[in-house]
C-alpha cells in the first residue's frame, strides 16, 4: 500500500509539469504576438509578459525541488529525485534554447536579407526537438518507477 502522501506528490508533480507546458504555451503565443508589432515592437508589453512567465518558471521549479527532496528524504526513492533533477535541467535548457529561437526569429524578421537565419531557426528547432525527446523519455522513466509499487 502506497502512503497517501505519496500519491499527492506524485499528482502534484503532474499538476506542476502541466503548468509548465502551459507556460511555454503562453510564451510563444505571447512572442509571436510581439513579433506582429513589428518593425516597431511593443516591447513593454513583451517584456511583462516575460516577467510573468520567469515568475510562474521559478515558482514550479522551486515546488518541483521540494517534491524532488521530500521523494528522496521521506520515502527514499532516490531514483525519482534523480529523474525530478534530470527533468529539471532539460526543462532549464529548453528555456534557453526557446529564448534563442525567439531572438532568432526576430533577427529574422528585422533582417530578411541577412544569411543563415532561417538555417540558424531550424538548427534551434531540432535543438528544442531532440530536447522535448529527452523530457518525453524522462517523464516515462518517472511514469514507470513512480507506478511499480502500487
Amino acid at each position: 500500500m502506497i502512503p497517501t502522501e505519496f500519491k499527492v506528490l506524485i499528482q502534484r508533480f503532474y499538476v506542476l509539469q502541466t503548468d509548465r507546458v502551459e507556460a511555454y504555451r503562453l510564451f510563444d503565443e505571447g512572442h509571436e504576438a510581439y513579433l506582429r508589432t513589428g518593425p516597431q515592437y511593443d516591447f513593454d508589453h513583451y517584456r511583462q509578459l516575460v516577467h510573468e512567465i520567469t515568475q510562474a518558471f521559478c515558482g514550479i521549479s522551486k515546488e518541483m525541488l521540494e517534491i524532488k527532496d521530500k521523494l528522496h528524504q521521506d520515502f527514499d526513492r532516490p531514483d525519482l529525485s534523480e529523474h525530478i533533477e534530470k527533468l529539471q535541467s532539460k526543462e532549464k535548457q529548453k528555456l534557453e534554447l526557446t529564448a534563442r529561437l525567439q531572438l532568432a526569429a526576430q533577427r529574422a524578421q528585422d533582417r530578411p536579407e541577412e544569411e543563415g537565419c532561417q538555417e540558424k531557426i531550424q538548427e534551434i528547432k531540432h535543438d528544442i526537438i531532440k530536447n522535448m525527446e529527452a523530457l518525453s523519455e524522462i517523464m516515462q522513466d518517472f511514469k514507470y518507477d513512480s507506478e511499480e509499487c502500487e
